[in-house]
C-alpha cells in the first residue's frame, strides 16, 4: 500500500509558498488513459509527479513478454524517472497510462535546484526512492524464488480488497506477475477446481479468502 504521508507531504510541499517556484516554472498536463508516456530509449528530461490517476511501468523482452515493474499513483513519482535524471540515462522502461491522469512535469533544471538547496525536497525524493527500491527488490525475490501459486493467490487478494469480483484476464495477471499466460491460466483452473475462485469471461470472483490465505502462508 502507498505510504500516505510520504505521498502527500510532497503535493503539500508544492503547495508551499516558498516552493511557489516549482509549480510556477512546471508544467501540469491531462493524459487520456491507455496513453504512453515515454518508451525505452527515450531521453529524460523532466520530474514527474502523478496529481490524479494512475501510470504502469513495465519493462518488455526481445519476444514480446512484458513484466510489470511498479504502478505509480497519486502523490507518487516514477522511481526510473528520477533515476534518469540523477545519472542523465535513457528509460530502460515504458509507461503508460491506466486510467485518465493528470501530472506535473517540473523540467530537470528545476528539479536539480531544489534538490540540491532543499533538504526538505530531497529527503521527500529519497524516500519516495528507497520505498520503490524495496519493492522492486521484493519483485526480484518473488520471480526467482516465489511459487507461482503463492504469487497468484496473494495478487488475487489484494486486487480483491474491496470487492470480491475483479475485473481482469489472464494476460494482465499473467503481466503483472512476470508469468506466462497459459501457466496463469492454469493455474487459475486449479483454484477453481479447488472453488477457491470463479472464473468467468474477463472478470474473477473470490469464492474464498480463507483458502487462499492458507496457501500464501
Amino acid at each position: 500500500m502507498p505510504d500516505t504521508k510520504t505521498n502527500n507531504s510532497l503535493i503539500d510541499l508544492l503547495e508551499k509558498k516558498s516552493y511557489a517556484y516549482l509549480s510556477e516554472q512546471s508544467q501540469k498536463v491531462n493524459v487520456p488513459a491507455h496513453s504512453t508516456i515515454f518508451r525505452q530509449g527515450d531521453l529524460c528530461k523532466n520530474y514527474l509527479l502523478v496529481l490524479k490517476g494512475s501510470v504502469k511501468v513495465f519493462s518488455r523482452a526481445e519476444n514480446g513478454r512484458e513484466i510489470t515493474l511498479y504502478h505509480v499513483q497519486e502523490g507518487e513519482s516514477c522511481t526510473l524517472t528520477t533515476a534518469c535524471l540523477f545519472a542523465s540515462n535513457l528509460y530502460p522502461a515504458e509507461g503508460i497510462t491506466e486510467t485518465d491522469a493528470t501530472a506535473l512535469m517540473i523540467p530537470q533544471s528545476v528539479f536539480n535546484k531544489a534538490l540540491s538547496e532543499s533538504e526538505e525536497f530531497r529527503k521527500i525524493i529519497f524516500d519516495q526512492y528507497a520505498k520503490r527500491l524495496r519493492d522492486v527488490i521484493s519483485l526480484v525475490e518473488n520471480l526467482s524464488f516465489g511459487h507461482i501459486d503463492i504469487r497468484l493467490a496473494r495478487l488475487l487478494l489484494q486486487l480483491s480488497e474491496q470487492t470480491n469480483t475483479i475485473e481482469t484476464t489472464h494476460q494482465i495477471l499473467a503481466t503483472e506477475l512476470g508469468s506466462a499466460r497459459e501457466v496463469i491460466s492454469r493455474q487459475l483452473k486449479e483454484f477453481e477446481n479447488k472453488q477457491l475462485i470463479s472464473l468467468q469471461r474477463g472478470s474473477i470472483t473470490i469464492s474464498s479468502r480463507d483458502n487462499l490465505k492458507k496457501i500464501i502462508d
